[in-house]
C-alpha cells in the first residue's frame, strides 16, 4: 500500500513539473506600446474622435494578425493646445515609456513637441499636420498628409488656370495651418500673374466674421480662399446673409459634414483640394476599411480617420521590419515607398514628408464629389 502511495506521489510531482515547464515556456505576446496625442475634448474634439476611431480600427486589425506581439495604445488629450501637447508628450515619454507617438493632429502642437522628440529620440508620426515648418522639424518627425506648400500651390494653379481667375481674397484662420496655406497660395498665385486684393484672418472659436467679410466684399476679388475648421460653415452662412456672391475655394479640411449642416446651400459649388481618400473607391483596401468602419462606428469615415488608420499601418510596417530599436524603425520609415493604404500610395522623402497625389473636389447638391482625382500641376515656383 505504501508503495502505491509513493507511486501516486511521484506521478503528482511529475505532473506538476510538466505543468510548470509548460507555463514557463508559454510566453506572453510582446507588447508594443504606442502613444497617441489627439484633441479628445474642446473645439477640435470632432477631429480627435475621428482620428481615434481610425487608429483603434487599425490596431484591432493588426492585433488579429500578430501572433507574438500585441499593440496597445495610451491616449493623451491635448485639447488642440500646444502647451497641453507638450505635457501630454512628456507624460507618454517619461511615465509610459513609449517610443512611438501617433499625433498630434495640428501643426502648432507638433511644432511644440518636435524639439523634445528629437532630444529624447522618440518617433512622431502625425496623420494630419500640414504646416510647411514640419519639413525641417527634425529627424524623428514624419507626417503622412501633404504639406500646405503643395495644397496651396495646387489650389493657386486651379484658380488661375481652371477657374481662369486673376484676382483673389484670402480669409484664413490665424495659426500655423492657416498662415502656411495663405503664404503658399499667395506665392504661387503671384508667380502665375494673379493678384491678392484682400487678406483677413480670424481666431479659432470665433463666431462673428461679418467685419472681415465686409472688408473682402469691398475689395471685390473674384475668388476667396477660405481656410479653417468647422468655423467655415458659419463663415459661408454669414457671407450669404450679407449678400456676398463670390466663388469660394478651400482645402482638405473642408470635407466635413458639419460644415454642410451649418452652411446649407451656401456651401454649394465650392471647390477644394483633397488628399487621396475616396470613400466610393472600388479598390479592395478602401472598401474593406470603409465597410469595417461603418460596421464598428455606424457612420462613414472621414479624411482624419483614414489618414490616422494609414499612419498606424505604416508605423506597424516599419516596426515589423525594424524590430524594437527606434533607430532601425526610423530608418525603415524613411524607406517606405508606395505603401498602399486607404489614402492612396504613400512614400516618405528625406525630410519625412509624404509624397502622394492630390485631387480636386466640390460640393454639388449637398454632396462632396470629385472633379479631378489626380490634379496635375507645375511644382516649380512654390
Amino acid at each position: 500500500m505504501k508503495k502505491i502511495w509513493i507511486g501516486v506521489l511521484i506521478l503528482i510531482i511529475a505532473a506538476l513539473a510538466v505543468s510548470l515547464i509548460v507555463t514557463q515556456t508559454k510566453k506572453e505576446p510582446e507588447e508594443i506600446k504606442i502613444g497617441a496625442i489627439f484633441a479628445l475634448t474642446g473645439d477640435a474634439a470632432m477631429y480627435g474622435e475621428s482620428a481615434k476611431n481610425g487608429l483603434e480600427l487599425a490596431i484591432e486589425e493588426l492585433n488579429k494578425k500578430l501572433l507574438d506581439k500585441k499593440i496597445t495604445v495610451v491616449y493623451e488629450d491635448n485639447q488642440g493646445d500646444p502647451s497641453k501637447a507638450v505635457s501630454s508628450f512628456q507624460k507618454l515619454a517619461d511615465v509610459d515609456k513609449v517610443k512611438y507617438i501617433i499625433g498630434p493632429l495640428g501643426t502648432p502642437e507638433v511644432l511644440a513637441v518636435a524639439p523634445i522628440a528629437e532630444k529624447k529620440k522618440i518617433i512622431i508620426l502625425t496623420p494630419t499636420s500640414s504646416g510647411p515648418q514640419l519639413t525641417q522639424a527634425g529627424d524623428y518627425i514624419f507626417r503622412n498628409c501633404m504639406s500646405d506648400l503643395i495644397e496651396g500651390a495646387a489650389l493657386a494653379e486651379f484658380v488661375f488656370k481652371e477657374l481662369k481667375t486673376r484676382t483673389a481674397g484670402i480669409l484664413y484662420i490665424n495659426n500655423d495651418y492657416g498662415i502656411g496655406l495663405r503664404d503658399a497660395f499667395k506665392k504661387r498665385f503671384d508667380v502665375l500673374g494673379g493678384e491678392i486684393l484682400a487678406e483677413e484672418s480670424f481666431r479659432r472659436g470665433d463666431t462673428d466674421f461679418r467685419t472681415q467679410l465686409l472688408k473682402i466684399k469691398f475689395k471685390n476679388p473674384r475668388v476667396l480662399l477660405l481656410t479653417g475648421y468647422a468655423e467655415m460653415g458659419r463663415i459661408l452662412k454669414q457671407a450669404r446673409e450679407l449678400g456676398i456672391e463670390i466663388q469660394v475655394v478651400s482645402t482638405s479640411n473642408f470635407e466635413m459634414p458639419e460644415i454642410l449642416e451649418i452652411a446649407g446651400n451656401a456651401a454649394e459649388n465650392i471647390y477644394y483640394t483633397y488628399q487621396g481618400f475616396d470613400i466610393e473607391s472600388e479598390e479592395e483596401v478602401v472598401k474593406k476599411f470603409t465597410n469595417s468602419y461603418r460596421a464598428k462606428y455606424n457612420k462613414d469615415p472621414d479624411i482624419f480617420a483614414a489618414l490616422t488608420y494609414d499612419a498606424m499601418k505604416i508605423l506597424a510596417k516599419a516596426i515589423e521590419r525594424g524590430g524594437t530599436d527606434v533607430e532601425n524603425v526610423k530608418k525603415e520609415l524613411y524607406g517606405i515607398k508606395n505603401f498602399i493604404g486607404v489614402t492612396g500610395k504613400t512614400s516618405f522623402d528625406k525630410n519625412g514628408d509624404v509624397i502622394k497625389p492630390i485631387g480636386i473636389k466640390k460640393v454639388e447638391d449637398g454632396k462632396f464629389i470629385w472633379v479631378n482625382k489626380k490634379f496635375e500641376f507645375d511644382f516649380q515656383g512654390r
